[in-house]
């Protein structure tokens, strides 16, 4: 009798010890495992913010590059009807707000809206300028009109998406 209570003692004594070695180890690779994953998203994150403030970068260059002054001067056409040149305009709005597409995936969504609402915004702006000169006039007359209307708003939408976007990378960092 006295071998089944040693015998069951030594049991009960190694399972109280395995029990804490258990716990001992799983705390141990928990506190490692975090540790890992600490590291995992320090390193992403380390990674991502000079992709993201180059994608902002490139949204306030898109902004800069489709704003109504730099769009006319940068794409001068002379020689050509009013509808080619608003064509042309467009065109190239279009692209340059294409070409950054990708740039989306590291900036807020909200960043992106204001980019897409004022490359929008422009285009209106393009065609209503349109709509005020006659199809037989010279492209200059559309430009001119173009920077006319765009004197005439109380700010740019591209001048708004940059504010926007300028403010949200000062909060970021």
């Amino acid at each position: 009798m006295d071998t089944i209570i040693v015998l069951f003692s030594l049991i009960i004594l190694a399972s109280v010890i395995l029990i804490g070695v258990y716990f001992i180890l799983k705390q141990f690779f928990d506190q490692e495992e975090k540790k890992r994953n600490f590291e995992i998203k320090k390193t992403t994150a380390e990674q991502l913010v000079p992709l993201k403030l180059q994608a902002y970068e490139r949204m306030i260059l898109l902004l800069e590059r489709i704003s109504p002054n730099s769009l006319v001067m940068r794409v001068n056409k002379s020689g050509v009807s009013v509808r080619f040149f608003q064509g042309e305009l467009i065109k190239n709005i279009r692209g340059e707000f294409e070409h950054n597409l990708s740039q989306q995936i590291y900036i807020s969504p909200a960043a992106w809206e204001m980019v897409k609402s004022a490359k929008e915004e422009i285009i209106k702006l393009v065609n209503l300028a349109s709509t005020q000169v006659k199809e037989t006039s010279d492209p200059q007359e559309l430009a001119q009109k173009i920077i006319e209307l765009s004197a005439q708003l109380k700010k740019l939408p591209t001048a708004v998406a940059i504010d926007f976007i300028k403010k949200e990378v000062s909060q970021s960092l």
